[in-house]
């Protein structure tokens, strides 16, 4: 017997309305996922001890760190399914011109590109996960096994050298070319999608709507340089210079 609630999610998924909340509320929480994980990263800027301290405690509390990690992996999932079922939807939709083209509308490249990008980015994040979470050393293409890196503590125990694992992975400057144009294209895509979602959601009014047309770009220039300045700032030598091979 369907419930209420089962009835409400099969509302969702068969209305091109519901598919656009979905889209736009599993994009927020991305969005927000990412702003945290990039704040994260940049603790490696404060030092060995301070980015091992906070990856020691997030390891620490594994039942929630795979609860987080699952959320992520169905929210990529929805936004993914929901995103083509409305380009799909569009496409049928779209008007044809006399020769059997569909009319030419006006966008942005972020904005015809977003499928594309984002089935790129979904590459690029089980790369990321592979490398940095997994930590299969075939494709770290450092030949050490992430792994086996750990940093010993004052009262004789070790911890899970995550400063290490960071800076010989971002040495590499293929793995860093790959995570600089993964990057970018995730905020080329946001630099769309964060304006989608809030018109989506019914806050892009006019009063709203000039703010938000400003500050989706900005926001998703600010992910980039913060994300951009790690594997950057190891290739220059200004971080970990002190890790050895």
């Amino acid at each position: 017997m369907a419930t209420p609630l089962m009835n409400l999610i099969k509302r969702l998924l068969k209305s091109s309305v519901g598919r656009k909340y979905l889209m736009a509320i599993s994009g927020g929480c991305l969005v927000l996922f990412v702003t945290g994980h990039m704040i994260g990263n940049l603790q490696i800027f404060l030092g060995r001890e301070t980015i091992n301290t906070y990856a020691q405690f997030l390891q620490s509390n594994k039942e929630v760190l795979w609860l987080v990690r699952f959320s992520l992996l169905a929210l990529v999932g929805i936004h993914l399914w929901s995103a083509s079922a409305l380009t799909v939807e569009n496409r049928a939709a779209r008007p044809l011109g006399y020769s059997g083209n569909p009319a030419p509308t006006a966008a942005s490249y972020a904005s015809r590109t977003m499928l594309m990008s984002g089935i790129i980015i979904a590459t690029f994040i089980v790369y990321h996960l592979l490398h940095y979470t997994a930590q299969v050393p075939a494709i770290n293409f450092t030949g050490q096994d992430f792994r086996l890196l750990h940093e010993p503590l004052r009262d004789g125990t070790e911890r899970h050298d995550v400063f290490a694992m960071m800076v010989l992975g971002f040495r590499n400057p293929y793995v860093s070319v790959f995570y600089l144009l993964g990057v970018g294209l995730l905020c080329l895509h946001l630099s769309h999608g964060i304006r989608a979602m809030f018109q989506s959601l019914g806050f892009k009014n006019w009063q709203w709507g000039l703010l938000i047309d400003r500050a989706a770009p900005v926001m998703a220039w600010v992910l980039f340089l913060g994300y951009a300045s790690i594997p950057l700032a190891v290739l220059l030598g200004l971080v970990g210079k002190e890790v050895v091979r």
